[in-house]
């Protein structure tokens, strides 16, 4: 049993240790303690605290108990602390002291435009399209800092390794997750000019057996055209793999053969054909956050902000219609390099610029 009754300093570095060490057992007992040494009463503090007197004495019991020593004694009819009981009411009044800021913290951060805002998105979206739009909300969210990381892996939203994320999936079963689903992506079947010039252009699905293709790797996913049935159609000769967007829209560009390309990418404007313009494929995007971005104005502005802005450039998207925020989303124009500078077909000499905001 410990009982402080001196300042011998061992027996009260003992004690703090075992306070510590207590203070985590059970939090709600502490302002209980508190209210009965503040009103000298366990009725008063039963009243204070809303809860029955016996229920407050048991409360009390169970907190010395837990300490092996008493905290309160009785002093003019009223209830006051011990020595003992001062030490730890002490630490009781900070410990309150410290809850009313994080309340007071929290209080703030549900109203503030101030501070990070981190989202996650794959490329082609991630790295072209969304940099140029929150360049618009940053500018009427000045304090806001934009954190943006460009990753095909779902972030664990619930473990907050990103605040908004845009997927190619919705919520599903994690209920603590909210989620929009705002636009959709078109995709259809390029190859270079000078690819099909030399192995000639599809008819059918099934001339795709005899050609070459440029495969873009996401995950298990396999990222080609699906028939009417939901089938995927026949795939060409894999000659090249990647797992990153540009790579594969360069590999195509460069006439490595056939691939799947975002209609968003303007491949028709890079110098790329169309082929079996009747296969396509569509991918739906979500904008997914934890449910506690109701919690926090800078995130809820955001998440506002880009679902306003995917849903008003949906044509964008799925058919690769002239954005509404920047000249090209995905590729700007190209620019054709000397013949000393690059090698190689017409198409393969272009390069790829970033995008400009539009006027």
């Amino acid at each position: 049993m410990l009982h402080v009754c001196s300042s011998n300093k061992n027996t009260i570095d003992v004690f703090r240790r075992d306070v510590i060490h207590n203070c985590m057992n059970n939090w709600s007992d502490y302002p209980i303690f508190l209210a009965v040494a503040e009103t000298g009463s366990l009725t008063a503090a039963g009243d204070q605290l809303n809860i029955s007197q016996p229920t407050v004495g048991r409360r009390m019991k169970a907190l010395e108990a837990r300490f092996g020593a008493p905290l309160l004694t009785k002093e003019d009819g009223k209830l006051a602390p011990t020595e003992f009981g001062y030490l730890v009411l002490d630490h009781v009044r900070r410990m309150e002291a410290e809850a009313d800021a994080i309340t007071r913290s929290s209080a703030t951060l549900e109203h503030s435009l101030v501070g990070p805002v981190m989202i996650t998105a794959s490329e082609g979206i991630g790295d072209f399209w969304l940099p140029a739009i929150m360049q618009k909300f940053r500018k009427d969210n000045p304090d806001i800092v934009v954190d943006v990381n460009i990753d095909f892996r779902a972030a664990n939203l619930a473990q907050r390794e990103a605040d908004i994320a845009l997927r190619w999936m919705g919520p599903g079963t994690q209920n603590s997750l909210i989620g929009r689903r705002v636009t959709s992506f078109g995709f259809g079947l390029y190859a270079s000019r000078a690819y099909l010039e030399e192995r000639g252009t599809p008819k059918s699905p099934e001339d795709l057996l005899d050609h070459d293709g440029v495969r873009l790797n996401i995950g298990t996913q396999t990222f080609w055209p699906l028939d009417a049935s939901g089938n995927v159609v026949p795939t060409p000769r894999i000659v090249f793999r990647t797992n990153n967007l540009m790579a594969h829209f360069n590999a195509v560009l460069a006439g490595y053969g056939i691939g799947m390309v975002g209609h968003a990418a303007h491949a028709m404007e890079m110098g790329l054909v169309r082929v079996l313009p009747d296969l396509m494929r569509e991918e739906d995007l979500w904008v997914v956050a934890h449910e506690d971005l109701k919690k926090s104005a800078r995130v809820r502005a955001a998440f506002d902000f880009i679902v306003d802005a995917l849903q008003k450039d949906h044509a964008h998207f799925k058919t690769g219609a002239q954005s509404v925020f920047i000249e090209h989303a995905m590729l700007h124009t190209p620019t054709i390099l000397e013949d000393s500078e690059a090698g190689g077909s017409e198409d393969a000499k272009k390069l790829v610029k970033l995008p400009t905001t539009a006027a």
